[in-house]
């Protein structure tokens, strides 16, 4: 393994990838503390202490690196982005302009991409504009307990504008640099930056643990996240194969086709995705709580969510919340893989499925096998959201702070996990291009 690590600086050109890769991700965690203009920064350090308590901001901040509640620059994170690019995949199955820039290759990608970034501007520019008049009134209920403080005393129009332009700025920045990773870079440029920000909070939520339970819990809740580690390398990497045969055609004097390959499809399809999908969703009603009546009916509705879907340890809050991640799972499975259309380019090819007709039966098969293993893929995503938070109660007691379930849950391995797998895929590609043994050979 050492002689390996010492291969990827052999190399000029992938050194140099690798070092511009890391001192893009230094300039990220450094503009995640430098503080947007116009803020009270006691009152940060207060809702910031809140946070931890539980809220929506307990998890938006595990995708900022804890920029969100310090209100630096890159307060938004590359969540913006991430929401943008959900939004054009969905659009994509209804808009037939999209399909078509789907279809188009190479060409309809930039169109495709072009729009993606427009569109995160504006969501930026929305979100930033929220998170500011929220935190005006002291986190507007994003924080449980949270007081009211006011995180911008001097509330006029100029500084509203102001601060909305750094965030919205901010975010931009982020996205450029991003993709300046993904081309420079070894790749994945968002994709690392969201890592970059979820494995920076291990530290402080590890601290948090040790000052609650001491080192006994500490040793424990790593032992957990390393057989979840395992758990879900070994089924990320799980896929099933479905072989395909192309026949042989004569195209002048050549003979082409003739060979078999495979469709492989991943156990685990959806990713990450139906846990961000979930978690956003089950988190509407903590912000629709908020403007709801403060007496009769509507005091409670308010005194249910904040005693069930207010705190992840609930059982009313696990139900919902691995229900959701099923369906998701499901929903964006649906999106991402078109049986119809991966059968109608298998027959144009002239490819077929062994024992199977080409056409409206490979497309019944295809939809068969993808719902078969798609059951047990979000089985498993349910059961990574859920069996940390479980298990961690169990260990620490209702000590357990929401900080802590977010930054040792799963969905902080499953995207750490699945990034470093795909980053190793990357470096290992290089490697084996210049004929240096990689990392995943066998």
């Amino acid at each position: 393994m050492l002689s390996r690590l010492t291969n990827m600086f052999r190399v000029p050109d992938l050194r140099n990838k690798i070092l511009f890769t890391l001192l893009m991700l230094l300039l990220y965690r450094l503009g995640a503390f430098i503080p947007a203009p116009g803020i009270d920064q006691h009152a940060v350090r207060s809702i910031g202490e809140q946070a931890e308590e539980g809220g929506i901001l307990a998890f938006l901040q595990l995708f900022s690196g804890g920029a969100l509640t310090q209100f630096a620059i890159f307060a938004l994170g590359i969540m913006p982005y991430i929401t943008s690019s959900i939004i054009m995949q969905i659009l994509a199955v209804v808009i037939p302009k999209l399909e078509e820039w789907q279809k188009q290759g190479a060409v309809g990608q930039r169109k495709i991409t072009q729009w993606t970034r427009y569109l995160t501007i504006a969501i930026a520019a929305m979100q930033s504009t929220a998170l500011v008049f929220l935190f005006h009134n002291g986190g507007g209920g994003l924080a449980q307990g949270a007081t009211n403080l006011d995180l911008v005393p001097n509330f006029t129009i100029p500084r509203v504008v102001l601060i909305v332009l750094t965030l919205t700025a901010g975010t931009a920045l982020l996205m450029w640099m991003g993709e300046l990773i993904t081309q420079r870079g070894i790749g994945n440029g968002m994709s690392l930056i969201i890592f970059a920000s979820v494995v920076s909070s291990a530290p402080a939520q590890g601290a948090l643990i040790k000052a609650q339970k001491g080192w006994g819990a500490v040793i424990g809740i790593l032992a957990v996240s390393i057989l979840l580690l395992v758990a879900i390398v070994f089924v990320e990497q799980g896929q099933r194969r479905i072989p395909v045969q192309f026949a042989k055609r004569v195209v002048g004097r050549r003979m082409y086709g003739g060979q078999s390959t495979y469709i492989p499809l991943k156990v685990n399809q959806s990713g990450v995705i139906p846990i961000i999908f979930a978690s956003s969703v089950l988190y509407l009603p903590l912000l629709l709580a908020q403007v709801l009546p403060a007496s009769g009916w509507g005091e409670t509705v308010q005194t249910w969510i904040d005693s069930n879907l207010a705190k992840p340890t609930s059982a009313a809050y696990l139900i919902i919340f691995g229900l959701l991640i099923i369906g998701f799972a499901y929903f964006y499975t649906a999106i991402t893989f078109d049986p119809a259309q991966q059968a109608d380019n298998i027959r144009k090819q002239g490819g077929f499925i062994p024992g199977i007709r080409p056409g409206p039966q490979t497309e019944r098969y295809l939809s068969k096998i993808l719902s078969r293993i798609t059951l047990p893929g979000s089985l498993f995503l349910a059961a990574v959201a859920l069996l940390p938070a479980i298990i961690m109660v169990f260990m620490l007691g209702d000590q357990t702070t929401t900080a802590s379930l977010f930054g040792f849950g799963g969905t902080s391995l499953l995207i750490a996990t699945g990034v470093s797998l795909e980053t190793m895929k990357q470096i290992d590609s290089q490697l084996m291009m210049r004929n240096y043994e990689g990392f995943l050979t066998k």
